[in-house]
């Protein structure tokens, strides 16, 4: 039976790029229609990419006014005909690439992004396909589950469906963004060591805290691979989540162990990478590109996040009415997520 809907809601939106153009608008609240789904909006996580994407596009062709964000938690308050994934009351996650079910990788044309291009969720109110969310984790809150579709996935991809991470296994982890933090928990869960690498004593001493057994100061050691190897008895570590770039990417090769694995997964420094070709024959290292993972990926993982009772690391959360100053929070830097919190849970 579905919830008597108001008849309209409240959007963020921007006219035209840049941050500074964020804006509260209300729109009526259209009913669904066959296949899909009400969502009332209960949280939303931010990713940088949400930063970017508003500030200059990131290559994206969007739509004004367009919403930002591709994350949220909510509950399903009506249904369309036909829909039989959920049901009014269940709880929901978004799915990051709608049109990637499961299967060979898709390309972004094939399976367009939410939060651009395609429209996002910082919204009191979504209506969309019941095919692109799935059931949320019953073990964390809302404000917790938000925080899985792109920056866990990305994280469970990377060690977990492609890595086939197993116990014993050495895992280093660069910086402590959200991607790196839900790496380190599910790399420790899975009885692997993991090695943290930050310019922070302090957010070192947080990931050790979170699971982490070693932690390397990238500015007191620049060239951190020489510590990893080290720590490995000169053997090397088995995944190496690379979040860098540039000629960072050359210090991930001298740090992995021969036929082991790096994941390219961010570009804080730079957007590209040159590495010279006998290096990369000689360790038969895989190099691969992480870019999240299917709607399937998601479930398993939220099976996951509740047998293993992991707890996603929130910096901050705004309300609703806040969302520039958690946009600010989210470019000043966070350890952990930065989260807006949009209706009761």
């Amino acid at each position: 039976m579905n919830t008597t809907l108001p008849a309209t809601h409240q959007r963020w939106e921007i006219p035209s790029l840049g941050l500074d153009r964020l804006a509260l608008r209300e729109l009526p609240l259209p009913a669904p229609e066959a296949g899909e789904i009400v969502i009332a909006t209960e949280a939303v996580s931010l990713n940088y990419r949400d930063a970017e994407v508003v500030d200059n596009g990131m290559g994206n062709a969007l739509a004004f006014p367009f919403t930002p964000a591709s994350d949220m938690a909510g509950r399903v308050v009506a249904v369309g005909a036909g829909v039989t994934r959920f049901a009014v009351g269940d709880r929901v996650l978004s799915a990051y690439m709608p049109g990637w079910i499961d299967g060979v990788p898709l390309s972004w044309s094939e399976a367009p992004t939410r939060g651009g291009p395609l429209s996002g969720v910082l919204s009191q109110y979504v209506v969309d396909s019941a095919e692109w969310y799935v059931h949320a984790p019953r073990t964390l809150s809302a404000a917790q589950a938000s925080t899985l579709p792109v920056a866990a996935l990305t994280a469970w991809m990377a060690l977990v469906e492609l890595g086939k991470l197993h116990a014993g296994q050495t895992v280093v982890v660069q910086g402590t963004g959200g991607v790196s933090l839900f790496a380190v928990q599910l790399a420790a869960a899975h009885g692997a060591r993991v090695i943290v690498t930050s310019g922070s004593d302090a957010k070192i001493a947080r990931a050790i805290a979170l699971g982490a057994q070693h932690g390397i100061n990238r500015n007191a050691t620049p060239d951190w691979q020489q510590e990893v190897l080290a720590l490995t008895g000169g053997r090397g570590a088995d995944h190496i989540l690379e979040m860098t770039g540039g000629e960072n990417v050359a210090r991930s090769l001298a740090a992995v162990v021969q036929g082991g694995r790096i994941s390219i997964i961010g570009l804080l420094d730079a957007d590209s990478f040159t590495l010279p070709i006998l290096p990369v024959l000689g360790s038969r290292a895989t190099i691969v590109g992480i870019a999240v993972g299917p709607r399937r990926a998601l479930e398993d993982l939220v099976r996951a996040i509740d047998l293993l009772g992991i707890e996603p690391v929130i910096d901050a959360t705004y309300p609703f009415s806040q969302v520039p100053a958690a946009f600010a929070h989210l470019q000043r830097g966070a350890f952990g997520k930065i989260v807006v919190q949009v209706g009761q849970e």
